[in-house]
């Protein structure tokens, strides 16, 4: 795997792929920087080898040429992150792109107007992606929050850069970080998937089975796999065309040795409201009228002891409905047992949307060993896909 630790940049431009899609309020104000943050150490690395840096990237889903979706916008907070003036230049292709490249000097950074200004950048054009090419000596991709998209900034731009192309920090560690869950991880290994829908981590659940010892399922889909087996779940949420597909995973399951963990009881709710009547109840017996919207206090306490034997750990996806006070006890209990196993020595990895977002609020985010910044190309690393934008660096 070709690092940005291979290469050294000491006058020469790197075309770095970030991923700088971050929300912004009203006032065009950065309202979250973590993707900023954790592109700075490949971009510092070039900076301190004496090269110069011209950053691509794409925000939001503009129509053609938006001024709210125009990168301008967050220069002022990339400067202040970076802690070096950055430049900007009002298209990423082009004369004005190339004139300002040209004037870059040692130790400067420009950043492109949004990729997706142009529609060849998600059709992944041949043309679009040698006229990007054209900006740097060293293409770096740093961007694993777009690496399964075939975009002509993500995937096809390495093809002109046959010797010298390169991962950033950033997705090096995502790249080590996943491939030590999937296969280099210390055993135990655990995965505890969470979330609504079986449906969408059914190709995960098949993915990891090969890899895993343990299986915590939580969340809105542990009622599928209740129901399959005749429980009564109540009004809990439950995808009844899925549970024939629920049997068989429990039974492939106990082919290939993998102990699945379901809740046993759980916080049931008699409306989907932080302020609903609520009882703990056990997970086969939910009266009608009634839904599961956390795990209960006994499963915590199996959940508790599977995590702490475990010395490798994905987490994806919140036990319970995490946003309403009322129902986030058991993703918050399932933090604290992580952040525990992370102390005792396991590795923790944390990804996809929702997981994400739980860690952040919960103050989770520095306990564990890694947070994914990539929600779609995380799963798609997890159901065992080839990502087009690390295959283009490792051809």
């Amino acid at each position: 795997m070709k690092t940005i630790n291979d290469f050294n940049f000491n006058n020469k431009t790197a075309l770095i792929r970030v991923d700088f899609n971050v929300p912004l309020n009203d006032a065009f104000e950065v309202t979250d920087a973590t993707r900023i943050i954790s592109a700075k150490p490949t971009i510092i690395k070039v900076l301190e080898d004496g090269g110069s840096c011209v950053l691509m990237s794409h925000l939001g889903r503009p129509k053609g040429v938006q001024d709210e979706f125009s990168l301008k916008h967050i220069v002022p907070k990339v400067s202040e992150i970076i802690g070096v003036e950055v430049k900007f230049v009002s298209d990423c292709v082009g004369e004005a792109a190339e004139e300002a490249v040209k004037n870059l000097q040692p130790g400067e950074i420009l950043l492109l107007e949004n990729l997706r200004f142009h529609d060849e950048e998600k059709s992944g054009d041949k043309a679009f992606a040698e006229q990007l090419s054209k900006l740097g000596d060293i293409y770096v991709n740093d961007a694993f929050g777009t690496a399964h998209r075939a975009h002509a900034s993500t995937t096809v731009v390495a093809e002109f850069f046959p010797e010298n192309k390169c991962f950033g920090s950033l997705l090096a560690k995502e790249i080590e970080s996943i491939d030590k869950v999937m296969t280099s991880g210390e055993k135990p290994v655990l995965a505890v998937l969470g979330g609504a829908k079986v449906s969408s981590k059914i190709t995960i659940i098949e993915n990891i089975l090969d890899k895993v010892d343990h299986l915590i399922i939580g969340g809105g889909m542990t009622f599928t796999f209740v129901k399959a087996q005749g429980g009564s779940v109540g009004d809990s949420i439950c995808e009844d065309d899925k549970m024939e597909l629920a049997l068989d995973i429990l039974k492939q399951a106990k082919e290939k040795g993998v102990q699945i963990h379901l809740p046993v009881d759980v916080v049931a709710a008699n409306a989907f409201s932080n302020d609903a009547d609520t009882q703990i109840v056990d997970v086969t017996k939910i009266p009608d009228g009634w839904q599961g919207l956390d795990a209960g206090p006994k499963s915590l306490e199996l959940f508790k002891e599977v995590v702490l034997q475990c010395k490798t750990i994905l987490w994806n996806g919140p036990l319970g409905v995490f946003e309403m006070e009322t129902f986030s006890k058991g993703t918050i209990a399932l933090g604290d047992y992580i952040t525990e196993a992370t102390k005792n020595g396991a590795f923790s990895l944390v990804g996809g949307g929702d997981s994400v977002a739980a860690v952040k609020q919960f103050g989770f985010e520095d306990k564990v060993s890694y947070v994914s910044t990539g929600g779609g190309a995380m799963l798609e690393s997890l159901e065992g896909k080839t990502l087009p934008g690390i295959a283009a660096i490792q051809q």
